[in-house]
């Protein structure tokens, strides 16, 4: 089990939302279509992503396709 969602103003401001993720006993990937690095001071700080099990943006909707197969990935390396 996984998941993804999308958070999009969250992710700079909800400390509720960090420690939902933290609580959750699958990995999880934190996704920005754009590299939140590039924009705005403010959007580069994430508080949820010392939560996550990684990151991934920049890429556009590949963003969503890299993070999927990531994920899939990792939960088939952890499979007995």
């Amino acid at each position: 089990m996984s998941m993804k969602f999308r958070v999009r103003c969250l992710t700079q401001h909800s400390v509720s939302l960090h420690d939902a993720i933290k609580a959750m006993p699958f990995p999880t990937v934190e996704v920005h279509m754009t590299n939140i690095e590039a924009r705005e001071q403010w959007r580069g700080h994430s508080i949820i992503s010392p939560a996550v099990k990684a990151t991934v943006q920049g890429l556009g909707w590949r963003s969503y396709t890299t993070a999927l197969r990531g994920l899939v990935e990792t939960l088939r390396e952890s499979e007995p």
